[in-house]
């Protein structure tokens, strides 16, 4: 048919999916324009900028490629609207002294254990966001700098305390705080519905509407999730 897909891209996703809309062009021979397909794109704890040094950007001058050709939110003159969501969760620290009760800013006493995860997630952080940006005492989803996430020229969805992954950072241990959790997305996607003008059947982008709209896809006749 017809009908426009909402496209999610999360990690790596978000970006390829920004260097795969490029120029517009949805089918050349055709004359369809990719904004006659795509309703809106929305980017999840993804990369936009290189880092300061564009030598050791780690998608090896692709991503530089893309902003230099198609910068920022390229198509949203032609009708796409762009939102994107990153995480503000975790400073990256490389010091390898354990983190204890008395220096953190917290209500709450950790255990041992949670204080030694608590270390590693920063270290884990530390070293994922000094190779995506340069610099590794940043804050963001674990593994991408907030900043490097959001999108000049999208609506901008910045979330406190949301990892981007489904593991906590720097542990194999499950979390209910990446941005694909349920309870995540409902911080993320009613925003998204409003700026990409998707009304659900009561007009009324609550939560239990958006919940609905994720699981089913009835008010919208595709979603496309790009994950790397």
């Amino acid at each position: 048919g017809n009908e426009k897909v909402l496209v999610i891209g999360h990690s790596a996703g978000g970006w390829l999916a920004r260097a795969a809309m490029g120029d517009g062009i949805w089918n050349e021979e055709e004359q369809v324009r990719t904004a006659e397909r795509i309703r809106a794109l929305v980017t999840i704890g993804a990369i936009h900028q290189p880092p300061t040094d564009p030598s050791k950007c780690v998608t090896r001058g692709a991503l530089a490629y893309t902003n230099e050709w198609y910068p920022g939110a390229f198509l949203a003159k032609e009708g796409i609207s762009y939102i994107s969501v990153g995480g503000n969760t975790i400073v990256g620290d490389n010091n390898n002294q354990q983190e204890t009760n008395n220096n953190i800013d917290s209500n709450t006493i950790l255990t041992e254990e949670q204080l030694k995860r608590r270390t590693k997630a920063s270290r884990v952080a530390y070293t994922a966001y000094e190779s995506v940006c340069g610099e590794g005492t940043v804050s963001g989803d674990g593994v991408v700098p907030l900043e490097w996430s959001l999108l000049e020229g999208s609506r901008h969805i910045p979330l406190d305390g949301v990892f981007h992954s489904i593991n906590e950072a720097g542990t194999t241990l499950p979390t209910d705080r990446w941005y694909g959790a349920e309870n995540v997305i409902d911080q993320w996607l009613p925003a998204v519905l409003e700026e990409a003008k998707i009304k659900t059947k009561n007009n009324n982008n609550n939560v239990a509407e958006s919940n609905n709209l994720w699981n089913s896809g009835n008010e919208i006749q595709q979603i496309s999730f790009l994950r790397k």
